[in-house]
């Protein structure tokens, strides 16, 4: 486990993305530090394949995304982008942050950011994305393509989906840096902590999380991000029919039990 007064060191490896499993908690690190982890493509789509394994291995409950280096995220790397001109290729970009973005939203497990540094455009995205975000009181997030042209267009999608309406476009049509704890305020993290206390923070979160039921958490994951988009009468009738299939689950059986007998539940996963 990484000193808990540092951000996640750089591995010299040349894996654009590192994993690292602690029990139920899988550790997953954006290993660009030079370019301030810049979504790369290539990045991007291992990423992407690192999550999606994650999602199929029943032993992780919880994962926690975070940076090497000095910052968090730069967002799309902008020289990449302007070493070609062609069509094809900016929308398989921006494709396949689309699909790295719905790939952390319809994980079965829940997804932790820890921002250290900078969050900015595609970096302040994945923030908003992850379901929950700790960050360094010196870090800042923003969605800054206003400033060199390029629209925060795809950002603004989980932007907007946190923050007040107002914020978000403060945010999209300055371009300007938003502290930490202003971003707690907000809502856009959960919490801004000391430098030195991060790590215990965000492991405390993700300790949390795994140790609850991981079928639980799934169908609650998938549920709060299904209702969202409906209207308030069918968000109830679809969370009453969630809530019925949970009930009959195992996993509900034995931590109701477990309630009432006053002891720790086994679960299942069931």
């Amino acid at each position: 486990m990484p000193d808990d007064s540092q951000p996640v060191a750089a591995n010299q490896d040349d894996a654009l993305v590192l994993r690292q499993d602690t029990g139920a908690i899988a550790r997953v690190t954006l290993n660009r530090p030079k370019a301030y982890n810049s979504l790369s493509l290539e990045m991007m789509r291992v990423l992407t394949a690192t999550l999606q394994e994650i999602g199929q291995d029943q032993a992780i409950r919880c994962v926690v995304i975070e940076g090497a280096g000095k910052g968090f995220c730069a967002g799309h790397d902008l020289k990449e982008l302007r070493s070609r001109t062609d069509r094809a290729f900016y929308e398989e970009v921006f494709e396949t942050c689309c699909q790295l973005m719905s790939t952390i939203t319809r994980l079965p497990q829940p997804v932790i950011a820890k921002v250290h540094g900078i969050a900015t455009a595609a970096g302040c995205q994945l923030v908003a994305t992850c379901d929950l975000a700790l960050a360094d009181d010196a870090a800042r997030l923003s969605t800054p393509g206003v400033n060199i042209g390029l629209f925060c267009s795809t950002p603004m999608v989980a932007l907007s989906r946190n923050v007040p309406r107002k914020r978000a476009m403060e945010m999209l049509l300055t371009g300007e840096m938003v502290s930490a704890p202003v971003a707690a305020e907000w809502g856009l993290i959960n919490q801004a902590v000391d430098h030195a206390g991060l790590e215990a923070a965000v492991m405390s979160y993700a300790e949390a999380v795994a140790s609850k039921s991981p079928h639980v958490l799934k169908i609650g994951k998938r549920a709060f991000y299904q209702q969202l988009d409906q209207s308030l009468d069918e968000a109830y009738r679809h969370t009453a029919q969630v809530m019925t299939e949970n009930m009959l689950a195992r996993d509900a059986a034995e931590g109701i039990d477990a309630f009432l007998e006053k002891r720790e539940p086994q679960w299942t996963g069931e």
